[in-house]
């Protein structure tokens, strides 16, 4: 058995560039583990930086100026948009999901008195013990969502003052990751190891993978999004900006978000038109957006960026949103891509036992 573990060990841990790349890995593991909380602010504003370096590019190799004014130009582009779109979509957002929550109690009471007219419909189906029972898990549920809610509005004061941190120093860190992008590389790689060919290798392949995955993603949760409040606002449904933004955020956990955020968008439906024509309407028009999404959308964004299988998608999501929430769920896939990455570049059985002949 040691000797087995010995030849396997020496198969795929001989060369120093894997060793190099597994410490990397290693490292940045740990270190994410243990200060992502504390470093929150950086991972946004390098999500941000990965989102702008396109338009920084072009404008310094088609206008020939400077990356500093061209980082300035850019940046300060997006900070305008983000503010229109902030503030011109957080009214709106803030007063639908005031006016959702008070009529969730009427919602609540609709809801109760048609399940209890399901017995004397069904009675060879349903029974009234069953649907009291359902009713008081429903009570349940409700009042402990209820706490949650509560606490998460007395912790509100400390989500401000860290938004108000966002708000300065993401711009701030953003604006000097993009102008001094060079010598940020040149500074963090002068401390790796000169034996890295694979770590440079997966290194590039990520880099490329994570700024089309981000790009990709911003593109389809505006075009999701958009196209969702603009049918919910043509078929007359309630708190359709609410509801188009709920859409459009829901990419960013692949089947799961569209699985999840569909409740929702039924019950406000359903509970204004009933069972009829229009709530067969905005189904459909839902139905043929989650289809063109998921058929034309992704394929056109990321083509061969996310070439896993769906299954490998959701354990990475339920995986890495585990271990650092809403940021280990919006990477999930490049951290997926990342291992897959890895486990191609790593040489393999075949490759060390043809290397002697090879060589000779």
């Amino acid at each position: 058995m040691i000797k087995l573990f010995t030849a396997w060990y020496m198969r795929k841990f001989s060369d120093p560039n894997a060793v190099t790349l597994v410490v990397i890995l290693l490292c940045l593991f740990l270190f994410i583990a243990m200060f992502s909380s504390l470093l929150m602010p950086v991972f946004v504003a390098v999500a941000i930086a990965f989102l702008l370096d396109l338009p920084v590019n072009k404008l310094t190799r088609l206008n020939a100026i400077a990356r500093t004014p061209a980082t300035i130009a850019v940046v300060t582009a997006f900070i305008g948009f983000a503010l229109v779109g902030l503030f011109g979509l957080m009214p709106i957002i803030w007063k639908q999901s005031s006016n959702l929550l008070q009529e969730v109690p009427n919602m609540i009471t609709q809801g109760k008195g048609f399940l209890l007219t399901l017995p004397e419909k069904y009675p060879e189906v349903i029974q009234a013990s069953q649907i009291e029972t359902f009713i008081n898990l429903v009570n349940d549920k409700l009042l402990e969502w209820g706490e949650v809610a509560l606490k998460a509005s007395l912790n509100s004061i400390s989500d401000i003052v860290a938004l108000m941190v966002y708000l300065i120093l993401v711009p701030l860190m953003v604006f000097f990751f993009l102008k001094d992008k060079q010598e940020l590389v040149e500074y963090f790689t002068s401390f790796l190891p000169k034996e890295r060919r694979m770590a440079t290798q997966v290194g590039r392949e990520m880099y490329q993978q994570i700024l089309n995955y981000i790009r990709g993603k911003v593109i389809e949760i505006f075009i999701v999004g958009v196209a969702s409040t603009v049918a919910f606002i043509f078929l007359g449904l309630n708190y359709a900006v609410l509801l188009g933004v709920l859409v459009g955020l829901s990419v960013l956990v692949p089947y799961v978000g569209a699985t999840v955020v569909t409740i929702p968008v039924c019950l406000v439906a359903l509970f204004q038109f009933g069972f009829t024509s229009e709530f067969g309407y905005v189904m459909l028009a839902y139905g043929i957006i989650q289809t063109i999404d998921g058929n034309v959308i992704v394929p056109l964004l990321f083509s061969e960026a996310v070439n896993l299988h769906p299954v490998t998608i959701i354990i990475a999501v339920i995986f890495f949103g585990g271990l650092w929430g809403f940021w280990g769920v919006f990477f999930a896939i490049p951290l997926a891509t990342l291992v897959k990455a890895v486990v191609s570049a790593w040489p393999s059985s075949n490759e060390d036992e043809h290397k002697p002949i090879e060589e000779a």
